[in-house]
Formats: C-alpha cells, structure tokens, sequence
C-alpha cells in the first residue's frame, strides 16, 4: 500500500517539477518563509515590538508544532521524495524524515493563528495563499510528497483549532497557579515531550535506512540521511521552557507595551537580535559538541538561555533604557 502511495506521489512531484526552472527561485523563497530562520526572526519582531500577546502565542506554538512535528516524523519514518526515487530532484538538502512535512504544518499552525487573533478578510486570504504555496514549494524542490505537504496541513490546522478551543480555559486555571507551581506545569511539558521522543526512539532501535534512500540522497545532494538526529527535538523543548519560563516572569515584572514610536520598535528589535546572536553564537563556541548527555544537557541550556532572553531579559532592558514601557492600563 505505501508503495502505491509513494509512486502516486512520486508521479505527482515529477510532474510539478516539469513546469520548469523559471519556478527554482520562486520556489526556495517560499520555503524560506517555512523555515524555523525566518520564524525566528518574526516571532521577536511580533513580541518586542508588535503585539506581546500575539508574539507569545506565535512562540508557543512555533515551538510545540516543531516538536510534535518532529515525533511525528519518527512515528512515521517515511521517505523524501529525492531519497525514494533516483529521477526525482532534490533541490535541498533534507536529513530528517518527510511526513509529516514540517515546513506545512509549522506556517499553516503559525499563520493559522495569526489569521485568527487579526479577522481580516484580506490578511486570511493572504496567509492561506501562503500556507499553500510553501507547501507547494517543498513539492517542486523534491523533498516532500503530496502526502507529507497534506498532513502538515492537516497537524496544523488541528493545533490552531485546539489553541483557540482551550486557550482560554487553560489560561485561566494557568494564572490561578502560584509562580513556582506555573515553572513546574511548563518543565513537566518540556519533560514529557523529551520522554516521548526517547520512547520513540527506542521503539526505531531496529529500524536502518534503506540502502537506495541513502544512495538517491548521496547522489543527489552529497548528504547521508540523519533522520534520527536528537538535537532538533532538544532544541524545540529548551526553547519551549525558556520561553515559558521568560513569560511566567514577565508578567509577575510588569505589563510589556511593544507599541511606541517606530524608531523606538526596530531599534528594540536590533537590540534583541543581537542578544540572541550573541548567546547562540558564543555559546556554541564555548560548549562541546560530542554527541553525549553533557553535550546534550549543554545544548538545553543554550536553546533556553536563547528563548528565554527573547520572552523576559530583552523585554526587561528595552524598559531599563527607555525604549519600552510598562502598560500603566
């Protein structure tokens, strides 16, 4: 049955592919804007200089669609396109599983939740149109099957429909916890979604590569498969914890304005990415990267470190210097 999916599907993405290469650039510009760089660079401009409220939405769910999506991606462990099938294309290099395709189901969660906190006709129409041709995108390049772009759609939509059915539940017995109690609820998220990913990759201890996916793959981009690589899983759960934890913090501090003059908000943003390019960079510099429980716990403490200067210390400086303030309604 797989098989009968796959060369459907494989069928589907040659002929996407024969509409020719006047379609490459547009194509890779579109998946820029479902890539986790281009969130990471959105989601702090919403937060430190848009709509607080809205940014943390944004980050939350940025950061648990990545980690469901990278579970996901496990649980299934299917092929890319580029990987199964010599003719195919591959126009990116993709070391993780397809399905569920993450650069789907990442903007159609995001976008999806923007769509519902701005009700705008046009700004629906817009990130709708959008969702789809990142999805399309990853068809042309190679590196996804129609089913992979579909059940992206489909985790995405299903995320966006639970935040908005029990946000506001959940936000209310969240702010009747004390403040300890509120850290305790967010590195227990963190821990279970660390757990599942060890369980699922026990239950793949057997599991090898075929040998033709790493041949296509090899042929095709230069770059072995890594499908079961940690780190992604790691990062997204220690962003998600310093994040929540920036959050808690933050509103025990005061209420964050991200309104004020337009100099005032790119001059915020400038700031905040530095810090961010700062901490990323220059820890990575200073801690190992070996591939064991010290790399690894190391790693933790830089992701967090990274989100958690986005949600509270970067927030906490805009106002020590001036170019922020508190909500004083």
């Amino acid at each position: 049955m797989l098989e009968i999916i796959y060369d459907v599907g494989i069928d589907i993405v040659l002929a996407i592919q024969s509409l020719g290469d006047w379609l490459v650039v547009p194509m890779e510009s579109f998946t820029f804007l479902g890539s986790e760089e281009f969130y990471l660079l959105l989601m702090p401009a919403i937060y430190w200089s848009i709509d607080t409220a809205l940014g943390m939405r944004v980050g939350l769910i940025l950061l648990l669609s990545r980690s469901i999506n990278i579970l996901f991606k496990w649980a299934f462990h299917m092929p890319r396109p580029y990987w199964y099938s010599e003719p195919v294309d591959g126009m990116a290099s993709e070391l993780g599983f397809g399905a569920p395709s993450g650069h789907s189901q990442i903007p159609s969660s995001i976008f999806g939740r923007i769509a519902v906190a701005v009700r705008k006709r046009w700004a629906t129409v817009l990130l709708l149109t959008l969702i789809f041709l990142i999805g399309f995108s990853r068809m042309f390049l190679g590196v996804h099957f129609p089913h992979d772009v579909l059940t992206g759609w489909l985790f995405g939509g299903l995320l966006v429909w639970a935040f908005v059915k029990y946000e506001e539940p959940v936000k209310a017995w969240f702010g009747k916890r004390r403040f300890g109690n509120q850290i305790a609820v967010i590195a227990v998220i963190t821990l279970v979604i660390l757990l599942i990913g060890v369980g699922t990759l026990y239950l793949l201890n057997d599991f090898t590569i075929p040998d033709d996916w790493i041949t296509n793959a090899v042929d095709d981009q230069g770059e072995a498969p890594d499908p079961l690589e940690v780190t992604g899983l790691i990062n997204s759960a220690a962003a998600f914890f310093g994040l929540g934890a920036g959050i808690i913090l933050l509103e025990k501090a005061g209420k964050y304005d991200a309104r004020g003059l337009l100099w005032k908000r790119i001059v915020r943003y400038l700031i905040g990415v530095i810090g961010v390019l700062a901490i990323w960079m220059g820890l990575d510099m200073v801690f190992p990267d070996t591939g064991d429980l010290l790399s690894y716990s190391l790693r933790f403490v830089r992701y967090s470190l990274v989100a958690f200067w986005i949600s509270y210390l970067a927030p906490l400086l805009f106002v020590r210097i001036g170019i922020a303030e508190w909500k004083t309604e």
